[in-house]
């Protein structure tokens, strides 16, 4: 399979490159990109708990209710089977996260010295400048043509 040489311009993937740049430049050394990946981790565990949490409660509660009103039978076990699928694949995700979590507890047995963090500093840099910096604007308008700067 051929890559392709430009990278994907649709709007998911700019939005994605943003928010990589972004992480870079803002937790540019590896003590800092360990910190923001272990609290993105638990964010992301905790929240899809809480919601997994919500869900079964409101299941079971469907549960009791429609030995009450057994009328509408065909629209409540629609709406289960669909909660139920949810909730699957909510547990899955949550396993998931464990896994990554167990593994990711391995990145803090790594500690490098201040020359290194200097280093991981300097590779953010080029790897994601500062798209705000005059510099970065002047060359991306010569380099794509393109009006990054308002006229004056």
């Amino acid at each position: 399979m051929k890559v392709p040489e430009e990278p994907c311009q649709c709007a998911d993937c700019l939005r994605f490159y943003r928010e990589h740049d972004r992480l870079i430049r803002e937790f540019p050394t590896l003590r800092q990109q360990q910190e923001i990946n272990w609290a993105a981790l638990q964010s992301f565990r905790t929240l899809c708990g809480r919601v997994l949490e919500d869900l079964q409660k409101k299941l079971n509660s469907n549960l009791s209710n429609q030995s009450e009103e057994k009328c509408q039978t065909g629209i409540i076990e629609n709406k289960e089977k669909s909660i139920t699928q949810v909730i699957s694949d909510l547990e899955n995700i949550n396993a998931h996260l464990y896994s990554i979590e167990a593994l990711m507890e391995r990145i803090f047995d790594v500690k490098v010295p201040d020359d290194i963090e200097d280093t991981f500093r300097e590779m953010a840099g080029e790897l994601a400048p500062d798209p705000l910096n005059i510099d970065r604007l002047k060359l991306n308008r010569l380099l794509h043509q393109t009006p990054d700067l308002p006229e004056k």
